[in-house]
């Protein structure tokens, strides 16, 4: 066998292939996934109850959004509800991909949650819930892409792509609070 110069990539394919029909009942989770899965799952639920609470924190200001400025604000809350549902899709997929049970008992969510459920008095202060409830998620979403470093590649990227959307929400939460455009 010749010696391999430095950088060169090889891979035994052959073991690849084996591996691969061994254990298919665990479906994209091969011998080769590296991170714990009863975490990973348990944190993708924690995320999904936290989306889910946005979702419906968002929704009810669209609704109660009342006085000067408030349909265009109203919009944005609209908006944000919507979004909040695709990352509570997403992650919920991603639960079931990895054999797990995506958790959406209504009676644990807001304990499950990051962010908490805050109705809020007038729009300033929808606002600033709405924005305190982004900077929560922003956080926690990147401790865990932390955690997951290359043990979970696909999950990191999932909440990677979630946490670019909040830190827009952030943007345009804290833009409404000083009047920017």
């Amino acid at each position: 066998m010749s010696k391999l110069s430095k950088g060169e990539f090889v891979m035994d394919l052959e073991r690849i292939r084996e591996r691969a029909r061994k254990d298919m009942g665990e479906g994209p989770v091969t011998s080769t996934y590296g991170a714990d899965r009863d975490t990973v799952l348990k944190l993708l639920n924690g995320a999904l109850a936290t989306e889910l609470v946005c979702t419906l924190r968002y929704k009810r200001h669209y609704f109660m959004a009342k006085g000067i400025n408030s349909e265009a604000v109203a919009q944005e809350f609209l908006e944000h509800a919507n979004e909040e549902q695709q990352h509570a899709d997403t992650l919920a997929a991603r639960i079931v991909q990895l054999g797990g049970e995506p958790d959406f008992a209504p009676n644990s969510l807001t304990a499950r949650s990051h962010s908490e459920y805050k109705e809020g008095n007038g729009l300033t202060d929808m606002i600033r819930e709405n924005l305190i409830a982004e900077r929560i998620a922003i956080d926690t979403y990147r401790e865990i892409i932390r955690y997951l470093g290359d043990g979970d590649v696909t999950t990191r990227r999932i909440f990677e792509e979630i946490l670019a959307v909040e830190e827009e929400h952030a943007d345009d939460m804290a833009d409404l609070l000083t009047g920017r455009e």
